[in-house]
């Protein structure tokens, strides 16, 4: 799996060293989140999908074909992991406040893509965002601000 994930990079991305490889690990966390957001209500339907997909294309600047490989090697990452911790702790490390929030808002653009909101994928949010260190008050205001793009 190691060895797929830096041929993408490499193929599609530019390897620059130490500083490019730590990005390109960030890049799989934060798709690694979406995802399981995606699949937190037990199914993953075609509009949480394309918000995901969408959301990582535009986030890293990356072609429709780019987007869905970065897609299928978080899937595995997220497949393999054992909890959120090596996900939030690496874009605790690399994110500030705003794009930690960012990240908030995406979470709940995906749980609201499908129009219902499953009280798993609420818990999920509030989880994701205690572990990325997101203020309650910053929470909540990134939920309204989706709900008021609806």
């Amino acid at each position: 799996m190691l060895n797929a994930i830096k041929d993408f990079f490499e193929r599609n991305l530019s390897s620059g060293g130490a500083e490019q490889d730590e990005a390109h690990r960030l890049r799989l966390a934060v798709a690694a989140l979406l995802l399981e957001m995606a699949r937190m209500d037990s199914s993953m339907r075609a509009e949480e999908c394309a918000w995901v997909e969408e959301a990582v294309r535009e986030r890293f600047e990356l072609t429709p074909e780019e987007a869905r490989e970065l897609l299928a090697l978080a899937e595995a990452e997220r497949k393999d992991a054992t909890d959120y911790f090596q996900f939030t702790s690496l874009i605790n490390r690399h994110y500030g406040p705003e794009e930690r929030v960012a990240v908030v808002r995406e979470l709940w653009r995906i749980a609201f893509s499908d129009a219902t909101l499953h009280q798993h994928e609420e818990h999920l949010v509030r989880k994701l965002a205690d572990l990325l260190y997101v203020p309650h008050s910053r929470f909540l205001a990134a939920k309204h601000q989706v709900l008021g793009e609806g």
